[in-house]
């Protein structure tokens, strides 16, 4: 087998970029740093910029077209964030510095915690962990802790509804504890029956995600969190969908423990390419003193002449670090800055029309797709991608046919408990124009499915490549630098 060619566009002799003199001793690279093997390319700076700005222009992305990623709030990130991510006092300070020098980076962490325990009706707040997952794995350990320091360490289970995010059973997992299954019920709900059976002294908690990976809030959720609290367990929060609840519900009222905030969702920073995210932990009084170490604090509160001193503080029974530094610094100050553009009635308003726009899919659809837990809908809903008279159809031929027009598909196969799931999340930020275009897309391939089913079949046929084997694809890369041409055959 031909090894492929790495590097194509290099030229001995091409430089793309002058390095300023030497103002330093020169030093010798220790051994090892620069692998022989591995050469790096000699290109001019224009075949670099063409070569991204090529690539730039085959991605699909949110910046170009709606995104209803249901699961995934991919939605518009305002720009603004950006300009304030690279202000130089903040993109240039480091982690390790001398907290008296980074005195503004503290500062809006500290702001940003204390309007995190608002938004949720919690008593403190980590932002430490790095994505909503690990954010899952931190509350459980933080739930564990709280258990062990009681010393009731016989329990070790976490209930966790069949509707709950794919992450939870593993998160528990990880953490140590057992994972127990709770079924839904035909509205879509918790089975409460269900729910009884398992609820006893060897419980730890329960994961709530709500609204629900069918988009739906819980109708019992009261009697949910009595019931895991009545036999000794705690509550965690799945808070991915804050998006829906904002400025509507804290969750800590309803009686949750620990919540996560998925920051690169719900407050922008759309975590396409897989990340970078932020998962900020929220936790009730009892809990305050497990979160992980350090949170940021006010250790002198200054006076008329001097404004308060921030710092880095640790909480009494800390579970310890989970992520180096101080988390994601960058989606952090993203997230600070949309709360500070948006303010408290703007953040109302994000949930406002995440519904708003959720159900209108929701009504124009319903009736060519089918639509298992038909009721009023929160930021998504889940449709089936299948039909009776259309057997040869299946969900991912929807979301292929659904490039052809522009659009980039919905979640597939998500939740389990939906056949041929297309879970489908609009956002606050998109435009009655933009969702009726997508509507007259979702009902022309509906009619296709049964008039001409082969286009679906063989979908996608605008795109620069067509249905590949994606197994394949993700396992085996062709990394090159050669320019696509699209009259070449050998480019498919």
């Amino acid at each position: 087998m031909t090894e492929p060619l790495i590097y194509e566009l290099s030229s001995p002799g091409r430089k793309g970029v002058s390095l300023p003199a030497v103002d330093v001793p020169e030093t010798a690279l220790p051994e090892g740093l620069m692998r022989e093997e591995l050469p790096l390319p000699e290109v001019a700076e224009n075949d670099v910029v063409r070569h991204f700005m090529r690539l730039s222009q085959l991605n699909y992305s949110v910046d170009t077209g709606f995104y209803p990623l249901g699961s995934c709030t991919m939605k518009y990130n305002p720009k603004v964030n950006e300009d304030m991510a690279r202000l130089p006092g903040f993109a240039l300070t480091h982690p390790l510095q001398d907290p008296d020098t980074a005195q503004g980076n503290l500062a809006m962490m500290y702001a940003l915690q204390d309007w995190l325990m608002e938004i949720g009706g919690f008593a403190g707040v980590s932002l430490q962990p790095a994505a909503g997952a690990h954010g899952e794995m931190t509350g459980i350990l933080i739930i564990r802790a709280y258990h062990h320091d009681r010393g009731d360490k016989e329990r070790n289970k976490i209930l966790i509804p069949d509707s709950a995010h794919g992450t939870n059973p593993a998160s528990t997992t990880m953490s140590g504890m057992e994972v127990i299954e709770i079924p839904s019920d035909a509205r879509g709900n918790i089975d409460l029956d269900e729910l009884k059976k398992h609820c006893d002294e060897s419980v730890a908690g329960l994961m709530l995600t709500n609204p629900n990976t069918l988009g739906l809030f819980e109708e019992d959720v009261q009697e949910v969190i009595d019931l895991v609290h009545g036999c000794g367990g705690l509550i965690y929060g799945d808070g991915a969908n804050m998006n829906a609840l904002l400025g509507v519900v804290k969750p800590g009222d309803l009686g949750i423990d620990v919540l996560h905030y998925n920051l690169h969702k719900t407050f922008s920073t759309p975590h396409g390419g897989g990340g970078p995210g932020s998962g900020p932990v929220g936790v009730v009084e009892k809990l305050v003193d497990f979160l992980p170490d350090p949170v940021v604090g006010i250790v002198d509160e200054g006076d008329e002449a001097k404004p308060p001193l921030y710092g880095l503080i640790t909480p009494e029974k800390s579970i310890g670090r989970v992520k180096a530094f101080h988390g994601h610094f960058g989606v952090i100050l993203r997230a600070y800055t949309y709360m500070r553009m948006l303010g408290k009635s703007g953040l109302r308003a994000v949930s406002d029309y995440a519904v708003l726009n959720a159900n209108y899919l929701l009504a124009k659809l319903r009736d060519t797709y089918k639509v298992p837990f038909d009721r009023i809908c929160m930021h998504e809903f889940v449709a089936e991608g299948h039909w009776d008279d259309a057997p040869d159809i299946h969900a991912l031929d929807i979301a292929k046919r659904l490039m052809d027009y522009g659009f980039h598909p919905p979640t597939n196969y998500f939740p389990l408990i939906v056949p041929e799931a297309l879970m489908i999340e609009p956002t606050e930020t998109e435009s009655k124009e933009s969702l009726d275009a997508f509507v007259e897309a979702m009902l022309a391939i509906a009619k296709e499915a049964r008039e001409d089913p082969e286009i679906l079949k063989s979908a996608p046929h605008k795109t620069l490549f067509g249905r590949m084997d994606e197994v394949q694809a993700a396992r085996q890369l062709v990394l090159c630098c050669r320019p696509l041409y699209l009259d070449k055959p050998d480019n498919k």
